[in-house]
């Protein structure tokens, strides 16, 4: 048989039935480096020596038997995700990797890990009483990371592209109607943080940029205010960080009660400002504590949760202000589009599968209004 040069393989029938398929790699350390890969079926190790040929010809390193999937995962947090994503974003893979993907997958070797090793460790998750939110959510960072393992030649494939994920039920929107809005905006008069409230109703801002806003950042002449950046609380630390997409960093305009609010807000600020003296941490907050540092979610989640309980208006989430302001938008006639800029959505697409039943709402009062003006 010929001598195979670097980079060229081979592919044969052992005598045991199975077939194996062998890379030469040229001399490593003064020694010749092969790589054997093995199968049941010669389709099986044909790919595996195409990807390793195409690997080696790269001058990427070719997978090694001994890569598990818990090594892969902890070099690919590091050396992919860690500088390309946000810091929130990463620290939610990081912990989906230590408590699940790890001790569920890590053990397995990166080149054996299998669609059916994948669906069990859903299966078992499931069965744990984790929700298929969260599930999804472990199968999307994992997909996602295959990908790079597949890019990089480490994988034949994405074997959890081969794996649906469990479905999720959307969950439907309860918004607040124009009466119950108006219920808790009198709800809110007097409030410490009427403004933040009021804000957050009639712009559909996001708490984090909400709770990032400097003063430098509102206009109250021209009734307007920018986005700029968000505040989140990452590792028990304070942080100021870009708007989530370059859509979310925008500028709205403000109705009258918002400004007048921000107006009482700011005068109330500069009282605390005297009181607090040298302890003031003068950041520039528009929302700050009575010393004028960030703003905890925690604290406006709670005060937010007393409220609507002392108003006698059903539980809901700060976020769902935001929910709201889309649906008073879409009652007084806004447009998909006018929603998606206001709210800051990256896409149009995303504001209409996420109202889709309110637009459809609209659209029937629409339609009976030009039945009243049609009718003889």
């Amino acid at each position: 048989m010929a001598r195979r040069g670097n980079g060229e393989g081979s592919i044969y029938k052992r005598l045991d039935g199975r077939w194996a398929a062998v890379v030469n790699l040229g001399w490593q350390d003064g020694k010749r480096k092969r790589k054997t890969y093995y199968g049941s079926t010669r389709r099986e190790v044909q790919e595996q020596l195409t990807v390793a040929l195409r690997t080696h010809q790269q001058g990427l390193p070719v997978a090694s038997d001994r890569l598990t999937v818990g090594q892969f995962l902890d070099n690919w947090l590091v050396e992919s995700v860690k500088s390309t994503v946000r810091p929130r974003t990463y620290l939610s893979y990081a912990e989906l990797v230590r408590v699940h993907l790890g001790p569920g997958l890590g053990r397995i070797q990166l080149a054996k890990l299998t669609p059916h090793d994948v669906q069990r460790l859903i299966n078992r998750k499931l069965a744990d009483g984790l929700s298929p939110r969260r599930v999804q959510y472990i199968h999307a960072v994992l997909r996602r990371a295959l990908v790079h393992a597949e890019r990089w030649g480490l994988v034949a494939r994405n074997v959890a592209k081969l794996v649906n994920a469990p479905k999720v039920e959307q969950a439907e929107i309860e918004p607040f109607d124009p009466h119950e809005a108006r219920a808790f905006i009198r709800a809110i008069q007097g409030e410490r943080l009427e403004a933040l409230y009021l804000l957050a109703i009639a712009t559909g801002i996001r708490q984090a940029e909400a709770l990032g806003l400097s003063w430098r950042d509102i206009d109250l002449d021209q009734a307007q205010v920018t986005i700029r950046a968000t505040l989140q609380r990452i590792e028990g630390e304070f942080r100021f960080l870009e708007p989530k997409t370059a859509r979310s960093r925008r500028t709205l305009a403000l109705p009258e009660i918002v400004v007048e609010a921000l107006r009482a807000h700011k005068g109330r600020q500069l009282g605390e400002t005297l009181q607090a003296g040298q302890s003031w941490q003068g950041l520039d907050l528009v929302f700050a504590t009575a010393t004028g540092g960030p703003l905890s979610d925690r604290v406006v989640r709670d005060r937010f949760y007393r409220i609507l309980e002392g108003a006698g208006l059903r539980r809901q989430r700060f976020h769902d202000l935001r929910h709201s302001c889309a649906s008073l938008l879409i009652s007084q006639g806004a447009t998909s589009r006018e929603v998606m800029e206001q709210l800051g959505h990256s896409t149009i697409v995303m504001t209409l599968n996420r109202y889709a039943h309110i637009f459809q709402e609209a659209q029937r009062e629409m339609a009976v209004k030009m039945g009243d003006v049609l009718t003889v």
